[in-house]
């Protein structure tokens, strides 16, 4: 009976969030996402309400301020914004991995010092990870922190680092020892605040993904305290960030599930609107066709994207769970943006219609927080790894 109680309670705050998000959304995200979109803005406005709304402490402990909210919630808070505007939902992701990172092996000072700031939104954070060389390979990181005393002084550089322009603080991914062998034992985790040294050198010009700061970034002879490295343990940092990926990677598969049926939602409504031949498109057999696979795609991905954050609940290992998500839903949202473009015809190519900006924004999921190929190799070791005979 507890936990028939337990579970009704979950469910009843998980519908009055979602409530509040999707009036949220309505009114304070959909009727400017065009003029936002088209001009690169930063939506400083919107972020302030997700302050309000207490969103960038969605899956942070209570005990420090946050929501507390399960991952299966927080999927489906992604999808519904992406199904808006992905763009917002990116402001999120690389904060809580940083968030999720501190919670899960910081020390108990670090954990007091940083997790309420964050769940506030005081401070909004990112992960400082790939780099102009090193992207999937992030044993190849280069930028290196060497031990001054008290403190670490960092020197390198890093690429497509969202949250960084506006934010104002990182999970700086580093190697404190250069030689080790493996080379995972010489990276470590650092939460790295601005301040001298640390300089955003350009905001990157997107294809899509638009609105969100997303830049380049140099260290040099930036100073970080030894208090800030994350467990106080150096050669822990990679797992401590991959551990922190499963959650991201549930993350842009919701996004990607998001993209799917906001592409779905879009040509559905047309295919009633649009007429060739003296009858709407939606009763071609052609076009029947092509939605029908577009909603089944994004019916599976919804399954898995649930699944794989169903298994982060639980505390299991869910790399293999969460690649399966994140490579079917994000695959999803990139055909269904393109078939829903084919849809639309010549209309789909216009800025006028939501069509394009999914179109855009579709090819950053395959290839973002770890490439779809790379999915497929992690999915097959960890296939093999559970099934050893």
């Amino acid at each position: 009976m507890m936990m028939n109680e337990a579970a009704r309670h979950d469910a009843d705050q998980e519908a009055l969030i979602l409530d509040m998000l999707d009036r949220f959304l309505a009114v304070e995200v959909q009727p400017h996402v065009h003029d936002l979109e088209y001009h690169d803005k930063y939506p400083e406005a919107i972020v302030e309400k997700m302050k309000e709304m207490g969103l960038f402490g969605c899956m942070i402990s209570q005990e420090y301020g946050g929501l507390g909210l399960s991952a299966r919630t927080y999927a489906k808070i992604i999808e519904r914004i992406s199904v808006v505007w992905m763009s917002i939902s990116g402001i999120i992701n690389s904060h809580l991995i940083m968030a999720m990172a501190i919670q899960r092996f910081g020390t108990d000072k670090q954990k007091a010092d940083y997790l309420p700031r964050l769940a506030s939104g005081e401070l909004r954070g990112g992960v400082g990870l790939t780099e102009p060389d090193c992207g999937t390979d992030l044993q190849a990181i280069r930028t290196v922190a060497v031990r001054d005393g008290d403190e670490y002084v960092v020197n390198g550089s890093k690429m497509w680092i969202t949250n960084s322009l506006y934010g104002n603080c990182l999970a700086l991914l580093v190697k404190t020892d250069p030689q080790a062998q493996p080379r995972h034992k010489g990276i470590s985790l650092f939460i790295a605040e601005k301040g001298e040294g640390y300089t955003v050198s350009k905001k990157l010009d997107k294809l899509g993904y638009r609105g969100i700061d997303t830049c380049a970034l140099s260290f040099e002879n930036y100073r970080v305290p030894a208090a800030c490295l994350i467990g106080g343990v150096e050669g822990n940092g990679l797992q401590q960030i991959l551990s922190g990926l499963e959650l991201g990677r549930i993350n842009v598969a919701a996004r990607g599930l998001g993209l799917s049926q906001a592409a779905l939602n879009e040509a559905v409504s047309y295919s009633q609107i649009r007429k060739t031949f003296g009858k709407p498109i939606c009763e071609h057999q052609a076009i029947q066709l092509k939605l029908a696979e577009m909603a089944t795609r994004t019916q599976s991905a919804r399954l898995l994207v649930d699944a794989a954050a169903h298994a982060f609940d639980q505390g299991q290992r869910c790399d293999m769970e969460a690649g399966m998500a994140k490579l079917t839903a994000t695959e999803a949202g990139f055909e269904n943006a393109h078939e829903a473009m084919r849809i639309f015809g010549g209309y789909g190519y216009s800025r006028e219609y939501n069509v394009e900006r999914l179109y855009r924004d579709a090819p950053l999921l395959v290839i973002g927080e770890g490439t779809n190929e790379l999915q497929k190799i992690i999915i097959a070791r960890q296939l093999i790894e559970r099934n050893r005979i």
